[in-house]
């Protein structure tokens, strides 16, 4: 069976931004992802910017897939936007709740991912494939883990294809996860988020914002390292590295990087995990 990859880009709010990512994606090209995926913002607030690389990633022969979050939205607006995706080629969409942008205080028409899942296939049928999120520490927002994984389960049954989750480190958390909702009879692909590490102390404070826990065996070992950013990239390498060895041995249906536009670590450990990167080629 094949390993599926895929890596996330987010919109740069500058022109150098959209040439620094051009130039990284054309890198990781290289290693013939399945897909490159593009965030959408907090309410919609990059909607133009991913628009507009997702024409570019298609432009160039590669499978782009757009980010679509519904909290702040109107029912109108996202059928508009589903129909731009659909005339110019997008085949999936990663379809998110999403969060509220500073000061505004509407969730909007569709308030849960489910929703939006649901009005997808209604407007849509099976034009796209439908990819949401899950989270195997929990969203930060949930009440209880009983309640995160039954609206992963209301997302899956709305009509999700596959699932891609927040980064982890805890491999045992993936697995957890998984068999929680196997034996609640749901049976899509869920694919691990990974996150490279770039620096420990950014890494750090994103994850207590977002719910992602970092061991403490982790933390203490980056810790001991305080600016050695050489070591740092050499720790956080290895760690990442074993993940992603451990969960593709356990079954993972593949990978999906966090690149945060950078390309140089996603090949470091695509390398060490014996993938080999070949000339880029759009659209084969």
């Amino acid at each position: 069976m094949s390993t599926e990859l895929s890596i996330e880009f987010f919109p740069p709010q500058t022109a150098e931004g959209l040439v620094r990512l051009k130039n990284e994606r054309a890198e990781l090209a290289a290693l013939k992802p399945d897909f490159f995926s593009v965030t959408y913002g907090a309410g919609g607030s990059t909607r133009e910017r991913t628009f507009t690389i997702v024409k570019e990633m298609m432009a160039e022969g590669f499978d782009a897939v757009p980010h679509l979050s519904c909290v702040g939205s109107t029912r109108a607006g996202i059928r508009e936007t589903l129909g731009e995706f659909k005339a110019i080629g997008v085949r999936r969409i990663v379809a998110l709740r999403g969060d509220l942008p500073s000061g505004m205080a509407e969730a909007g028409e569709l308030r849960y991912a489910n929703e939006l899942v649901e009005f997808i296939r209604a407007e849509t049928g099976d034009a796209f494939q439908v990819i949401v999120a899950a989270y195997p520490e929990w969203h930060p927002q949930a009440k209880s883990p009983e309640a995160d994984l039954h609206n992963f389960i209301r997302k899956a049954k709305a009509g999700a294809n596959a699932a891609i989750t927040q980064y982890f480190y805890n491999a045992d958390a993936y697995f957890h996860f998984v068999d929680k909702v196997r034996d609640a009879g749901v049976e899509i692909p869920i694919i691990p988020g990974i996150m490279p590490i770039v620096s420990f102390y950014k890494l750090a404070r994103f994850s207590d914002a977002c719910g992602a826990d970092i061991p403490r065996w982790m933390r203490r070992q980056f810790e001991s390292y305080a600016d050695d950013v050489g070591s740092i990239r050499a720790f956080g390498l290895e760690t990442v590295t074993r993940l992603c060895e451990r969960l593709l041995r356990g079954g993972a249906p593949g990978l999906h990087f966090y690149s945060m536009n950078q390309a140089s670590l996603i090949l470091e450990i695509q390398q060490r995990l014996g993938f080999k990167a070949q000339p880029a080629v759009p659209g084969q």
